[in-house]
């Protein structure tokens, strides 16, 4: 009951902290037959990393996967596939103020609170570092649903603050820092983190994740319901605050005979529902979103209290994003990879086909 596995037919387990000699992940249940090579998770891994330019932190990792099992010939075998990454730029110096105080906004007091003891460097197993693992995980996942299906998945930054693009351009989403689908507003958003990193606070972001290509009947009622693990996935990576499938909270203000989306013989007219019916795809791209909160990592003074409960003011070094959903999008489309592969496994056991 260490909650460090995800998923049920494909699993995955992660391990290691974020000041630790290394992290890793274990992956059970790939199909064999899939080819994979370090070189596969190279694009992936270097796009969630962090030191790519000055609006990240400066942690400067070279994130070169170990392929340690599951892999014989250039092909997965069918047995547990494990992946190493060695830390190579941890400075727990930078934490060292704060093994008995607690920062406001992360979990140093829950995990005092639940284990009596915590990995005070960078968070420990609470960083970001371990989303790089997922992101990892997720290379696989993603390579066979393409293969397999054609399946896409795609994902872009839609807002930082109070700035939302005016356009959407998916391709030029790849092209900049941000992932922002707007390639005009790249300088203003660049004028705005530097900013936001000169004043020492920070921002909050949200990202859209959309799946192309999934075929219609995939997820299973009622408690294993496509868009129930979606969400999930989702909220489970760090800094997410919220989470919406199609519409989401908009739907809220909308009338039924506007949300429904009429189907004909050419297909749906609409797709408010994001791809899922009753916790099933439809065969209509499957659009998700998350909503994550600012960094709590400031320079800036707040109040706190150390284990002892006495009153202490915090001022956090070390590096830091001023916006952590810059970074998320490849985690946020890795998770939305993992559910789907693990989907397509339970549904071929219940139901057979390809």
């Amino acid at each position: 009951m260490s909650h460090n596995t995800f998923g049920h037919l494909f699993r995955v387990t992660t391990f290691g902290e974020s000041h630790g000699p290394a992290i890793g992940c274990v992956i059970d249940g790939c199909p064999p037959g899939l080819a994979i090579a370090p070189g596969d998770f190279t694009r992936d891994l270097q796009r969630r990393a962090t030191g790519r330019s000055r609006h990240t932190s400066q942690r400067r990792e070279a994130d070169s996967i170990e392929i340690l099992s599951g892999v014989f010939e250039g092909v997965t075998t069918g047995t547990p596939i494990a992946l190493l990454i060695r830390n190579t730029d941890a400075r727990s110096r930078d934490y060292d103020d704060l093994a008995r105080v607690f920062r406001p906004g992360h979990a140093d007091f829950t995990y005092d609170r639940k284990y009596g003891i915590r990995d005070h460097r960078g968070g420990g197993r609470s960083s970001a570092r371990e989303t790089t693992m997922r992101v990892a995980a997720g290379v696989v996942a993603r390579k066979y649903l393409s293969e397999r299906f054609g399946i896409r998945v795609r994902g872009h930054v839609s807002q930082i603050g109070e700035l939302r693009p005016t356009r959407f351009d998916s391709d030029a989403a790849e092209g900049n820092p941000f992932f922002w689908p707007d390639p005009d507003m790249v300088p203003a958003l660049e004028t705005y983190m530097d900013s936001l990193r000169k004043s020492g606070d920070s921002i909050g972001a949200r990202v859209d994740v959309v799946a192309e290509g999934v075929p219609a009947g995939w997820g299973a009622p009622l408690y294993g319901k496509l868009d129930a693990e979606l969400a999930s996935a989702l909220m489970g990576i760090n800094a997410v605050k919220g989470v919406e499938i199609g519409d989401g909270f908009a739907v809220a203000a909308q009338r039924g005979s506007d949300h429904r989306d009429a189907i004909g013989p050419e297909g749906f007219a609409s797709n408010h529902a994001g791809g899922i019916l009753g916790g099933i795809s439809s065969g209509q791209a499957i659009t998700c979103s998350m909503a994550l909160k600012p960094t709590s990592s400031l320079r800036l003074p707040v109040q706190s209290v150390d284990r002892d409960n006495a009153p202490v003011t915090v001022e956090v070094k070390g590096r830091h994003d001023p916006c952590v959903g810059i970074r998320a999008v490849p985690i946020a489309e890795a998770m939305v990879a993992l559910v789907l592969l693990d989907q397509y496994l339970r549904h071929r056991a219940q139901c057979g086909g390809p």
